[in-house]
């Protein structure tokens, strides 16, 4: 039988190594925003393409131009799922080790450090690479502004 001592170490060590469960909640969330961003984007690149060949020739250029800059997007938006995603991972390990480490008293406090650093660099260019795929959309958008009456300054 364990002894109550016992049984509240081990709870104590769970409530450690299940802390960062949130922050993988968190990633989770930005992962489905990623996601939904780039299956928007790949509709939109294919529903391009199948359009492409009943085009005029200034609507050709332009779809052209769009099909290019949706090409970075999507591609901006797969590291960014890649990056958080490989965040996610490593916290997962982190858990894992934080968990082990305190159960079985390993010295596990540097590499416990490292990978969340890891982690954190991960998550921070995966929301730097999300912010510049929005930014790319935002001036696309700009772009067509232009073509808009009601937008342009005479």
């Amino acid at each position: 039988m364990v002894s109550q001592t016992a049984a509240s170490a081990i709870a104590h060590q769970i409530e450690l190594a299940v802390a960062p469960v949130f922050l993988l909640a968190g990633i989770g969330a930005l992962l489905n925003v990623m996601a939904q961003r780039l299956a928007r984007v790949v509709d939109r690149g294919r529903s391009l393409e199948a359009d492409y060949a009943g085009f005029d020739e200034e609507s050709r250029r332009l779809a052209a131009a769009e099909l290019v800059i949706l090409d970075r997007r999507m591609m901006l938006v797969n590291l960014a799922i890649t990056a958080c995603t490989t965040a996610a991972l490593l916290v997962c390990v982190l858990v894992a080790m934080l968990f082990v480490a305190n159960l079985a008293d390993f010295a596990f406090a540097r590499p416990i450090a490292w990978l969340f650093v890891a982690a954190m660099l991960l998550l921070i260019a995966g929301l730097f690479l999300f912010l510049w795929e929005i930014k790319l959309a935002m001036n696309a958008l700009r772009i067509r502004r232009v073509r808009m009456p009601h937008r342009r300054k005479d």
